[in-house]
């Protein structure tokens, strides 16, 4: 019987993150400070982040971050996660191609973002900070600092976009169960919460209007750091540990990725499981193809433009060179939470603009119909971000059927969709729909940021 599941020993857990800034071809355009316009030092980002986290942002030179030794702890209760070739969805789908995943819905959180969550963690204890605050979408990336929080024995306030509380409600109940505290957002706690809400007194609230309110707080607390779970590099400097660890178990299972795909929203899982592999595109020239997965409905690297704009709805954050479709964007009441960001982050918006990596953009029926046959084939239910990356390995494991080539695809299964069954409700039901986004919103949304460009 062939092997299913390519799993490593505890041992294996990598030592170093791999820093995607120090061996790509052309550096990212500098982080600017909003009031000055002149390039970011790690020190401007000191009262808003803890110390490490801002040193790691601006890091171009070190092509290796040391993990500590506490962090790598911690990742042993769930690290290293299996790498599973997927045969009965290969059969499912009667394709040639082989297709294998990294299933990071076996963390504690359910999801790849505690591997960012630890660290970020383990720095401010390190630092002495007592509270973090955040954002969350669909919960993710919520439930997973509150964990972390939890192991390191600091608070955790985290403000969950105002649809997803009410879409998703154990979502909230993970966050409570690890004692952090949830408000959703737009809320009336904050200064940017009360404008956006007299503004519009039913706003159902955006990742950037999120990140808003958790940097204010965080700001005006004494002895308090904002976390951030995407875009930033420092974030997808920690996802590493996928891909470092999926070249390992792809050589144990004898084959190399012809093509790598992840869901996408800001993109630290895609950077996880793609930057490990996309350096020896860099430097060995192979030829493997990094597919980013992103919503129809919040498109921002297909159809978004590549300017500085602000990463938060309120304008509070440096300013970011990225895809964007405008920092004021209002995405729709799209299930995939974790994929509704405005902005695409700067190493990843970099490495788009110099064609190492593509995008594709998923309607949402298209992609509960292929998380469904991957439940239905490989007995996990996929969270409705991760179906997006699933969505995408379909199209690809299609044309391998059409073409009879034998190509290798991997894809980051990002987290499970245990506690998102509402949403599976309403696909079974027949009451969900693909959200609609028209080039005149979409014009409307960027001229947001075009204003901060001329």
């Amino acid at each position: 019987m062939k092997p299913k599941k390519f799993l490593l020993p505890e041992s294996e857990i990598p030592t170093a993150w791999f820093n995607m800034q120090a061996v790509m071809p052309n550096k990212p355009l500098p982080i600017l400070n909003p009031a000055t316009r002149e390039p970011l030092k790690p020190e401007d980002l000191y009262p808003i982040f803890c110390k490490a986290s801002a040193d790691q942002e601006l890091n171009t030179t070190d092509e290796w971050i040391p993990i500590p030794e506490e962090v790598r702890q911690q990742y042993a209760s769930y690290r290293c996660t299996p790498l599973v070739r997927a045969y009965d969805f290969e059969k499912a789908l009667g394709t040639p191609a082989h297709i294998y995943f990294k299933n990071e819905s076996v963390s504690p959180s359910g999801s790849h973002k505690l591997n960012s969550a630890l660290a970020q963690a383990y720095y401010a204890k390190e630092q002495g900070i007592t509270n973090l605050t955040t954002e969350t979408g669909a919960g993710q990336w919520g439930g997973s600092l509150s964990y972390a929080t939890k192991k390191f024995g600091i608070d955790c306030a985290v403000y969950m976009v105002k649809v997803s509380y009410q879409q998703k409600p154990y979502r909230r109940s993970i966050m409570q169960t690890f004692g952090a505290a949830i408000t959703p957002s737009p809320s009336m706690s904050t200064r940017a919460g009360k404008d956006i809400i007299t503004k519009n007194p039913n706003d159902q609230g955006s990742l950037g209007c999120a990140i808003s309110e958790a940097i204010e707080l965080a700001i005006n607390t004494p002895n308090c750091k904002y976390s951030l779970g995407s875009v930033l590099n420092h974030v997808c400097l920690h996802q590493t540990v996928i891909g470092l660890e999926a070249e390992k178990q792809m050589a144990l299972a004898g084959e190399y990725p012809d093509i790598v795909i992840g869901c996408f929203g800001g993109g630290s899982n895609f950077s996880g499981i793609a930057f490990p592999f996309m350096r020896h595109n860099i430097r060995d020239g192979k030829k493997t193809r990094f597919i980013a997965a992103e919503p129809a409905s919040c498109p921002k690297l297909t159809k978004g433009k590549f300017e500085y704009d602000f990463g938060d709805e309120a304008g509070m954050t440096p300013l970011l060179p990225m895809y964007t479709l405008g920092h004021t964007f209002k995405p729709a009441s799209l299930h995939a939470g974790g994929l509704r960001y405005h902005g695409a982050g700067v190493v990843l918006s970099q490495l788009m603009k110099d064609g190492l990596m593509e995008a594709v953009d998923i309607e949402q029926l298209d992609s509960f119909s292929a998380g469904v046959l991957f439940a239905r084939s490989e007995g996990i239910i996929p969270a409705p971000e991760s179906c997006h990356a699933i969505a995408a390995t379909v199209q690809e494991a299609l044309k391998c059927k059409q073409t009879g080539e034998e190509k290798v695809i991997l894809f980051n299964l990002s987290g499970h969709g245990f506690v998102d069954m509402s949403a599976y409700d309403s696909y079974f039901s027949g009451e969900m729909q693909n959200p609609k986004l028209t080039d005149e919103e979409l014009s409307r949304f960027i001229k947001s940021a075009d204003e901060l460009n001329k």
